[in-house]
C-alpha cells in the first residue's frame, strides 16, 4: 500500500484504495487543482506499474491518499493517519494493508514533519520537497525524493549570478524551511565566488500587509538591481502584486523552481515588473498515456476495483536505495547516499524581445590605477576606490602591485615606466664647464712647467728647487686631469680609477710641497754658522721624501682595490622617478683613509711653512706655501659635509670642485709669483735680489 499526502481537499474516494479529504474536521481554504492533478498522476503511475508485469511480477500496488491543506500540523496528522488503520473499518472486514511508503509532500516544511514522524518506522517518504535539509541521513534515514535537492539549485543559481557578473544581490525568502535553507545554501555558494548579499527579506502568504510593505521598502532602498526570490508561488504572489502596484521596475528577478513557471504570477499585469525573470525549473516532458488518463476521469467511473494490498509490505528502504534503471526518456534513475536523484534543471527566462542584461553591483569595478578600500561595517562587495600609491600600479587586478625596482608608476598608476637614468655627462652644462676648467688647469700647469724648464738656470728657478717644482707641476697636471674620470657613465674601471688616481696624484703633489717646505726650512737654517742640516738634505733626500710619502698612499689604494674596491652602483633614494648612477666607494674606511693621509701631509706642510714665515722678505716662498696650504685645508674641510649631504650627481660635482679648487690654489699660490718675476719683472730675477742683498737706492 502506497500512501499519498497532497495539499488538496475533496470527498473520500475509496474502495480498496482511498482518498481522504479534510481530515480531523479541518476545513481547507481552497481547492488546489494542481494538487488534485498530482493525486491523479499518482493513481496513474500506480496503475501503469500494475499493468507492466515486468516491473513487479505477481505484485500489485494499492494507494491511500489524504489531504494536508498545506499545513505542517495537518500533514503530520495525515501521516499518522496513514500509518494507522482507519477507524471506520468494521472488525469483520478485511484489514487494509499497512502503508509501506508515503509520497508526501509538496512543501518542505510539511515533508520535514512526515519524514521525522515516519522515519523511525522505516517508511520511505518521497515527492516534491527540495529543501537540502532533508538530505540529512542522520535525521531522515528513509527520505527519498524524485526532485533535485536545493543544494544543487543553489549551486546552479550561484553559477548563474557569477556568469552575468552580478556582485550585489538582494534575496527574498519564505518564512519556512524551504526559503530559509534555500537562501542559506545560496549565500554559502555565492560567498565563495566573491558575491555579496545586500539584504534578505522574509515573506509568507499569511503575513500582514505591513510586513509585506517592509520588504517592498527594503527593495526600494537597496542599490541591488538583481533579487533572488526563493519562495513558493503562494507566498510570493502578495509581494508581486505590491511591487506591481508601486511600479517598481528595473529589477532583474531570479526565481527558484517553486514559482518561476507558476501560472498565477504569469499574467500580463505581473509581467510589467517581473518581465525578464530568470530561474531554474525541473525538466519537464510529456508522459505517454497520461493525457488520456487525465481526460478520462469522470465521476461515474467504477472506484471499487480492488488492488493488491500486500506489495508494499515487502518493500523496505534498502530496496529503494538500490533502485537504478533507465526510464522511457533515457534518463538513469537512482538515489544517492542522501536519497537524492540526479539533479537536472531547465533555465527559464521571462523575457521580451531584445531584453538587456542588467548590472547589479554595490560598487562599480575600480578603474585602472586604483585599488579597493573596504568600507567599515559593509559587505566585501561595497568598497571605495583609492588611487594607488606612487611606485605601484593597478591594471588587471583590484590590488596595487609594486613596480620593479628600475621602474616607476606613471601618473595614471596603470603602467610601470622606466625610471630616468641620471649621471654626470659631457653633454650637459655642468659636464662641459668641468671639462673646460680641467683642461684649462692642466694647460696652465703644463705651460708653467715649460716656463720652468726654459728658465731653469735663472736665480728664481734655482732658488725654488727646479726639480721639485717640475715634479709638483707634473702632479698638478695629473690632478687637473682627474676630474675627467668622474664624468660619464660609471663603470668598474672608471670607478676604481677615479678614486685611486685622485688619491695618488694628490699624495704626490703634497709630497712635493712637503719637500719644497723642508728645503726652505733647511735653507734658512744653513745661514746659522756651524749648521750642517742643509748639507745633509740634498736632491737624493728630497727624492726619498717624495717617493716614500707617495708610496704610503699607493699601498693604501692597493689594499683598497684588493679588499673592497669601488664599484658602479644604482641609487634610488634621491628621486622616485630617477636612477642615479654613481660610484660606490666600496669601503668607506679606505676612502676616508686616503683623504685623511692627504690631510696629514697638508697639515705637516702648513706647520713647517708657518715656522719658516720669518725668512728674508725677498725669499718669500714659505709664505706662498703657507697660503696655498691654508686654501687646500679649507677646501677639503668644507668638502666632507658637502660631499655627505649632496644628492645624486651633485656629490660628484662637489668632489670635482674640491679637486679643482685645491689644485688651482697650489698652482696660483706657489707658481704665479715666480712666473710674474720671470715674465714681467726679469730685472729682479738676480741672485742678489733673491738672496735679499740688493742695496737700497735711497741710501
Amino acid at each position: 500500500m502506497i500512501g499519498g499526502i497532497f495539499p488538496v481537499f475533496n470527498k473520500d474516494i475509496s474502495s480498496t484504495s482511498t482518498f481522504e479529504s479534510e481530515p480531523f474536521g479541518v476545513k481547507c481554504a481552497r481547492f488546489d487543482l494542481r494538487a488534485f492533478r498530482w493525486t491523479q498522476v499518482m493513481i496513474f503511475a500506480i496503475e501503469e506499474i500494475n499493468k507492466d508485469s515486468a516491473l513487479l511480477p505477481n505484485i500489485s500496488l494499492g494507494y491511500r491518499i489524504v489531504d494536508s491543506c498545506s499545513s505542517p500540523t495537518n500533514t503530520l496528522r495525515a501521516a499518522l493517519t496513514l500509518a494507522s488503520r482507519p477507524e471506520e473499518i468494521e472488525l469483520t472486514a478485511p484489514c487494509p494493508p499497512a502503508i509501506s511508503a508515503v509520497i508526501a509532500e509538496a512543501g518542505s516544511s510539511q515533508s520535514l514533519a512526515v519524514a521525522g514522524a515516519l522515519g523511525p518506522f522505516q517508511v520511505p517518504v518521497s515527492y516534491f520537497s527540495t529543501c537540502a535539509c532533508l538530505s540529512d541521513r542522520a535525521k531522515y534515514p528513509t527520505f527519498f525524493r524524485t526532485i533535485p535537492s536545493d543544494y544543487f539549485q543553489a549551486k546552479a543559481l550561484a553559477a548563474l549570478v557569477k556568469r552575468f557578473g552580478w556582485q550585489w544581490i538582494g534575496a527574498i525568502q519564505s518564512d519556512n524551511d524551504y526559503g530559509r535553507n534555500g537562501i542559506l545554501a545560496f549565500t554559502e555558494e555565492v560567498r565563495k565566488l566573491g558575491v555579496c548579499i545586500a539584504f534578505v527579506g522574509t515573506i509568507l502568504r499569511t503575513y500582514t500587509m505591513d510586513k509585506i510593505l517592509e520588504v517592498v521598502e527594503m527593495i526600494k532602498q537597496s542599490t541591488a538591481k538583481v533579487i533572488l526570490a526563493f519562495v513558493p508561488e503562494g507566498d510570493f504572489y502578495p509581494l508581486m502584486k505590491e511591487v506591481v502596484r508601486q511600479n517598481i521596475t528595473g529589477i532583474q528577478w531570479i526565481g527558484s523552481e517553486a514559482w518561476i513557471t507558476a501560472n498565477q504570477p504569469s499574467t500580463p499585469e505581473i509581467y510589467q515588473a517581473f518581465g525578464g525573470a530568470l530561474g531554474f525549473v525541473v525538466q519537464k516532458m510529456a508522459i505517454p498515456n497520461l493525457k488520456p488518463f487525465l481526460t478520462g476521469i469522470n465521476p461515474y467511473s467504477d472506484l471499487s476495483a480492488a488492488f493488491v494490498r500486500d506489495f508494499w509490505k515487502i518493500m523496505v528502504t534498502d530496496h529503494l536505495q538500490r533502485v537504478n534503471f533507465r526510464n522511457l526518456f533515457g534518463d538513469n534513475i537512482f538515489f544517492d547516499v542522501n536519497g537524492d536523484p540526479p539533479a537536472s534543471y531547465d533555465v527559464i527566462n521571462w523575457q521580451l524581445i531584445d531584453g538587456q542584461v542588467p548590472t547589479s553591483v554595490c560598487a562599480n569595478v575600480c578603474p585602472v590605477g586604483t585599488r579597493k578600500a573596504q568600507i567599515k561595517g559593509k559587505p566585501p562587495c561595497c568598497f571605495d576606490c583609492i588611487t594607488c600609491a606612487d611606485g605601484t600600479i593597478a591594471n588587471l587586478t583590484a590590488d596595487c602591485t609594486p613596480c620593479p625596482q628600475e621602474y616607476w608608476s606613471n601618473d595614471r598608476k596603470d603602467e610601470c615606466v622606466p625610471r630616468t637614468i641620471e649621471f654626470l655627462t659631457y653633454h650637459e652644462p655642468m659636464g662641459i664647464a668641468i671639462t673646460v676648467v680641467s683642461l684649462l688647469g692642466a694647460s696652465l700647469a703644463l705651460a708653467t712647467m715649460m716656463i720652468f724648464i726654459r728658465y731653469r738656470e735663472t736665480p728664481v728657478i734655482k732658488a725654488s728647487n727646479s726639480e721639485l717644482s717640475c715634479f709638483l707641476l707634473f702632479s698638478l697636471f695629473l690632478c687637473f686631469l682627474c676630474p675627467l674620470t668622474f664624468i660619464g657613465r660609471p663603470t668598474v674601471w672608471t670607478c676604481m680609477l677615479r678614486h685611486t688616481a685622485f688619491g695618488v696624484t694628490f699624495a704626490l703633489c703634497i709630497s712635493c710641497v712637503l719637500g719644497k717646505t723642508i728645503v726652505v726650512v733647511t735653507a734658512f737654517k744653513a745661514t746659522v754658522p756651524g749648521n750642517k742640516v742643509a748639507g745633509n738634505f740634498g736632491p737624493a733626500q728630497q727624492r726619498i721624501i717624495v717617493c716614500s710619502c707617495t708610496l704610503i698612499q699607493i699601498v693604501i689604494c692597493v689594499l683598497w682595490l684588493k679588499l673592497n674596491p669601488p664599484f658602479p652602483d644604482m641609487v634610488f633614494k634621491y628621486s622616485n622617478k630617477k636612477i642615479i648612477l654613481e660610484c660606490n666607494t666600496g669601503s668607506e674606511a679606505a676612502f676616508y683613509a686616503v683623504l685623511g693621509y692627504i690631510g696629514i701631509l697638508a697639515i705637516i706642510c702648513l706647520v713647517l711653512a708657518f715656522l719658516a714665515r720669518k725668512l728674508p722678505d725677498n725669499f718669500n716662498e714659505a709664505k706662498f706655501i703657507t697660503f696655498s696650504m691654508l686654501i687646500f685645508c679649507a677646501v677639503w674641510i668644507t668638502f666632507i659635509p658637502a660631499y655627505v649631504s649632496s644628492p645624486g650627481k651633485f656629490t660628484v660635482a662637489v668632489e670635482i670642485f674640491a679637486i679643482l679648487s685645491s689644485a688651482f690654489g697650489l698652482l696660483i699660490s706657489i707658481f704665479a709669483p715666480k712666473c710674474y718675476i720671470i715674465l714681467i719683472k726679469p730685472e729682479t730675477n738676480t741672485k742678489k735680489h733673491v738672496m735679499g742683498k740688493t742695496v737700497n737706492k735711497s741710501l
